[in-house]
């Protein structure tokens, strides 16, 4: 069984900043500034940023499941502003999950607002198509509003 879900969450930031955060590490750095009870904290265990780039997210304490996640930078679009990456270690993959791919797409809305579109796409055996259910984007639509914010913060104050 093959899935996809995505969202939009409109941000009061220029595209190419929203960009210059989620291309490469400085993500991981901030989600652990502003969500580390959230989604968690943030380790790169390969790589400087580029394709081919492994971090690892532990969750929360309480959080069900196996209680981490290792994922790939599979592309980075410079020019399209599309990063990609595949969870290959823990989270739906220890689950059983065949694949699962995040995409996230920086879209210029107007020059001081963009659009974050955070896209999952999966794959999981028909036997555990139940396990469809818990696919949800709202930690990625967290992220993006807080990173919203706090770049619209930084901008208000400089």
């Amino acid at each position: 069984m093959k899935g996809q879900l995505s969202a939009e969450t409109t941000v009061g930031v220029a595209a190419s900043a929203v960009w210059e955060v989620y291309k490469g590490l400085e993500l991981g750095r901030l989600v652990d500034k502003l969500l580390p009870d959230v989604l968690g904290k943030v380790e790169v265990t390969e790589g400087d940023g580029g394709i081919g780039t492994i971090v690892k997210l532990t969750f929360p304490p309480g959080t069900p499941g196996a209680g981490y996640m290792k994922e790939i930078f599979k592309r980075i679009d410079e020019e399209k502003r599309v990063k990609e990456t595949e969870m290959i270690e823990g989270g739906f993959k220890a689950l059983g999950f065949e694949s699962y791919i995040i995409r996230l797409e920086i879209i210029e809305k107007g020059g001081e607002s963009s659009i974050i579109k955070s896209s999952i796409e999966y794959e999981v055996d028909d036997k555990l198509a139940n396990l469809a259910s818990e696919v949800t984007t709202k930690p990625l639509e967290t992220m993006a509003e807080a990173i919203g914010k706090y770049l619209s913060d930084q901008k208000a104050s400089a």
